[in-house]
């Protein structure tokens, strides 16, 4: 059976490439440049396979992902990451949302031809050593993406930060950590000057942000 493919990728000139490399050996029955378009047309057209691009202004493949998923359509489409990127933190997370498989731009027309047929009859698709990168972060053995201003503090400035973003007052948290109140209020100035932040509740959306709590 000839796959059914949708493209998703910001740049035009990508589109018409994968259209050309696909030729002959599956149907491109649409395309899309953002995140809301590919959302509707993905729902309307139901293809077999959607290519998807992982970084796009609007969002990119994980907001694609999440918008098809939360309609749940029958029968749903299988998605095939298709990037410039082979960074670990990419890999993880569009697997996370449900796609089949993550192949780089790299890849040869006859191998994306063959990893387009695989996905739709159901197969997991990676472009080499990015398999690693899954089977590492489903064993618990991807460390987490490096977070420049989080690497500013210590061990301690971090805790406390945990804990604040918990939602804990100082007295509680003082008393979690077996630290006095005035040292708690210490750490959190400490962690404002370094994040260049006015007050603990920036503080506490700085940490809900990068999902510290």
């Amino acid at each position: 059976m000839t796959p059914r493919v949708f493209i998703v990728d910001d740049h035009a000139l990508v589109r018409a490439g994968v259209r050309t490399e696909l030729a002959g050996a599956a149907e491109v029955v649409g395309d899309a440049g953002s995140v809301a378009t590919a959302i509707a047309l993905i729902l309307d057209l139901v293809p077999d396979v959607v290519l998807l691009d992982v970084h796009m202004p609007d969002g990119g493949g994980v907001a694609v992902l999440r918008g098809v998923r939360g309609t749940r359509p029958a029968p749903p489409p299988a998605f095939l990451a298709l990037s410039a990127s082979d960074a670990a933190e990419d890999v993880i997370a569009v697997i996370r949302e449900g796609a089949r498989g993550y192949v780089t731009k790299a890849i040869s027309a006859p191998d994306l031809a063959e990893a387009v047929h695989r996905v739709a009859d159901g197969d997991a698709v990676f472009s080499p050593r990015l398999a690693g990168y899954v089977l590492d972060a489903f064993s618990g053995t991807v460390p987490a993406p490096a977070d420049p201003e989080l690497d500013t503090l210590t061990e301690r400035e971090q805790e406390v930060l945990r804990h604040i973003a918990r939602g804990y007052l100082y007295k509680e948290v003082a008393h979690r950590l077996s630290i006095s109140p005035k040292t708690v209020e210490a750490h959190v100035s400490a962690v404002l000057r370094k994040l260049q932040l006015s007050n603990r509740h920036e503080l506490s959306r700085w940490a809900a942000a990068r999902q510290l709590d």
